[in-house]
């Protein structure tokens, strides 16, 4: 689990880092403890020898939260994150779920119009004191 935990925390560095500059700030991501979600199997990550990609996914009573997307930079624009993403509906239909939900910084405009693409609508705006806003957004599915 170390050798996880360790990959797991580089992935995320690497994903993450260029917001930092963009937010003022270490998005939560950054600093998440991955020891503990990958102990409740919240962790699902894709890669053969090398972590390409994860997502972090909390199921609560009516929905399931994608706590976080993480692809390694070189791969952006590969559709990773999409599959990620659909993996993430899959699994709440598997759960019985009727919807799937996350959120992200307000600053980070170029995935909320991702998820807008992918059929996630913005439910609120809630402010997160000098990092600006956090977005949330819901996806229902069929």
């Amino acid at each position: 689990m170390a050798d996880d935990r360790a990959a797991v925390v580089e992935l995320v560095e690497q994903a993450y880092q260029p917001w930092v500059a963009v937010i003022g700030a270490r998005p939560a991501p950054m600093d998440a403890d991955y020891a503990g979600l990958i102990a409740a199997g919240q962790v699902h990550v894709t890669g053969a020898d090398v972590l390409d990609g994860l997502i972090v996914l909390v199921p609560e009573p009516d929905v399931l939260l994608v706590e976080n997307v993480a692809v390694r930079p070189p791969l952006h624009g590969r559709g990773l994150g999409r599959r990620l993403l659909a993996f993430a509906e899959d699994e709440a239909r598997r759960l019985g779920l009727a919807a799937v939900r996350l959120y992200t910084n307000g600053k980070m405009s170029r995935n909320i119009e991702l998820y807008e693409k992918l059929g996630y609508e913005i439910t609120d705006r809630q402010p997160a004191g000098e990092r600006g806003h956090v977005v949330l957004m819901r996806k229902h599915l069929p």
